[in-house]
């Protein structure tokens, strides 16, 4: 942190001279206020009216309750062709439209939100037009760490982290930790991307690195190309995707383990449960845990409507009490991991929403969660020098941003002050 005493320095130094800032600003305030423009509207010359596209509200219907004459739209039909479709209009959508600021106001121009970085202006002003403007996007890296206590989402949220990343950590660690499993203590660091407009955080970009610390065990993350395919490694260059997930599902809890001696909740008869119970919402999407055909897709009694998948020569897995199969799902179709095959539910024998998963080897049923499955391919040899370098990257842009950061903090907490 030495490089930093400078840096801070001049944060104290400016925070110290606030006092001096009233007459810089009085005196700002005296030069020639400029044009404000807003989509290359000036908005001084206009007045705003903003609202959302509706339900059953098609683009002629929508321009005509703007008030734009008759000919006016169909002139504008005319103008979009082979710039926007106007049948893709989406209900929700935003749109800001534009009067002149006579005594009977008409409409100029309607600038429709085609997306979070596109929009659409519709001129019916000084000339008919349509045009399509995107905005500027900018990607920054950033680096968000926490530790657990409750739940994974619930403290990247009050750590003030973007939840979507919940989902990016869960998806690249589907392999390796089981998240039904986190324990208090557990804590992560990710170093990822932020797709920006302006000053908005539209989505979370690229996932550069992770460091999740789990039972006392660190395991490691590294983005890396392989074959034109982006995977994770760890820093040994093995393969974090492995043959089968995890888990079936996300975001759930685990209701009942797997037991030679499990008093049935509907039956109240001793008997072995050789599974696991997941306690989820009915309709949560159930995934395939891997590759595999479908050799079962049927209501069978006590396990309600199941799927069953035949994995390889050795294994196969089940998934019981389905509210619905995915669609277009059938026997002797081919599967791939992560696939959706159904929705959680409450058929057969069950006393509520929840899905029964179990795995069997050569025949036999084993525990779900104490499965090990082998590896992917690893970082080819070729191709180790290049992997090595990436990491040694990763670590060196980790340590600058969460140096920027900390500056940000830092200046946010004085100007408080």
């Amino acid at each position: 942190m030495k490089f930093l005493a400078p840096l801070i320095a001049v944060i104290l130094l400016v925070a110290c001279n606030n006092n001096n800032t009233e007459e810089q600003v009085t005196s700002q305030t005296e030069a020639p206020a400029q044009e404000l423009s807003e989509f290359g509207i000036p908005v001084s010359e206009f007045q705003m009216r903003e609202g959302t596209v509706k339900r059953g509200q098609f683009f002629t219907t929508l321009m005509s309750e703007l008030g734009a004459q008759s000919a006016d739209v169909y002139s504008l039909t005319q103008a979009a062709r082979g710039t926007f479709d106007l049948k893709k209009l989406k209900v929700g959508n935003e749109y800001k439209a534009y009067y002149t600021l006579d005594e009977e106001p008409k409409l100029a121009y309607m600038v429709y939100q085609n997306s979070k970085t596109s929009y659409v202006t519709f001129g019916v002003h000084d000339s008919i037009f349509v045009k399509v403007d995107e905005i500027a996007v900018t990607v920054r890296t950033r680096v968000a760490e926490a530790t657990i206590n409750t739940s994974l989402w619930n403290d990247m949220s009050k750590a003030g982290i973007n939840p979507m990343l919940a989902l990016r950590l869960s998806e690249i660690y589907a392999w390796t930790i089981d998240f039904f499993g986190l324990r208090k203590g557990d804590s992560f660091r990710v170093i990822y991307e932020e797709i920006l407009a302006g000053d908005e955080v539209l989505d979370i970009g690229s996932v550069q690195a992770a460091y999740f610390m789990h039972g006392g065990v660190m395991y490691e993350a590294y983005r890396f190309v392989q074959d034109e395919v982006p995977q994770y490694w760890n820093e040994k260059g093995e393969n974090l995707r492995k043959a089968f997930l995890k888990a079936p599902l996300s975001f759930t809890r685990i209701s009942s383990g797997f037991t030679y001696s499990r008093r049935h909740p509907v039956t109240r008869i001793v008997r072995p449960h050789t599974g696991i119970d997941y306690a989820a919402p009915k309709g949560t999407p159930v995934m395939s845990i891997g590759d595999g055909v479908v050799i079962q897709k049927a209501y069978a009694g006590g396990g309600g409507n199941t799927v069953k998948i035949r994995h390889n020569s050795t294994y196969s897995s089940a998934y019981l009490h389905l509210s619905a199969y995915a669609k277009g799902l059938s026997k002797g179709k081919r599967v791939r991991q992560g696939e959706v095959i159904g929705y959680v539910g409450s058929t057969g024998l069950s006393t509520g929403p929840h899905l029964d998963f179990r795995i069997w080897k050569d025949g036999k049923a084993i525990n779900p969660l104490k499965m090990e499955a082998p590896p992917a391919d690893p970082v080819k040899k070729e191709n180790r020098e290049m992997f090595n370098m990436q990491i040694m990257n990763i670590k060196h842009v980790s340590d600058s941003v969460k140096s920027i950061q900390y500056l940000d903090s830092l200046v946010l907490k004085l100007g408080k002050r």
